[in-house]
């Protein structure tokens, strides 16, 4: 048993001092201060509400949950397609407006911009909602519906008896 246990401690006591891995030629704050792992403009406030005040050339995709719109709020008009699902429907995707992608702090809605950008898109950039609002920009928040199941025909207890 003192055997095992010998060798148990030497293995972790090795393992313990190998170096760690790091990229090379990057340290940790170096590579925290590159910034977004994505090439698509952020967008301000007041870019963002420079685009919106021409509605008729621009569209928004907000690539977020439905929970994740409802919780935090988003905007008056756009097309909700989840980022992960984005690839499956660009036919959907109408290409004579400038596209302005939306997350809740632009990462996976600048993730979503170089996408379409790279099929052909005409893309401005990314914004993330919780930013556009930090920086005063107002948001539109929409409570999800309420469902009263006693009240829908065929449920236990409701009408439908």
């Amino acid at each position: 048993m003192l055997k095992y246990f010998a060798i148990a401690l030497l293995s972790t006591v090795a393992y313990a001092q190998q170096p760690a891995v790091t990229a090379p030629n990057a340290s940790a704050p170096e590579a925290a201060a590159q910034g977004p792992a994505f090439k698509a403009k952020k967008l301000t406030r007041a870019e963002l509400d420079a685009y919106l005040a021409h509605p008729d050339q621009v569209l928004l995709i907000d690539v977020r949950r439905p929970d994740e719109i409802a919780a935090i709020g988003g905007f008056h008009v756009y097309l909700s397609i989840q980022v992960k699902d984005l690839k499956d429907h660009l036919d959907a995707i109408p290409r004579d407006r400038t596209i302005i992608t939306v997350s809740n702090h632009a990462a996976r809605a600048g993730l979503a911009a170089d996408l379409l950008t790279d099929n052909g898109f005409k893309v401005a950039g990314a914004v993330g909602a919780q930013l556009y609002e930090a920086e005063g920009g107002t948001l539109l928040k929409v409570a999800p519906p309420k469902h009263d199941v006693a009240a829908r025909p065929g449920a236990a207890g409701g009408a439908g008896r």
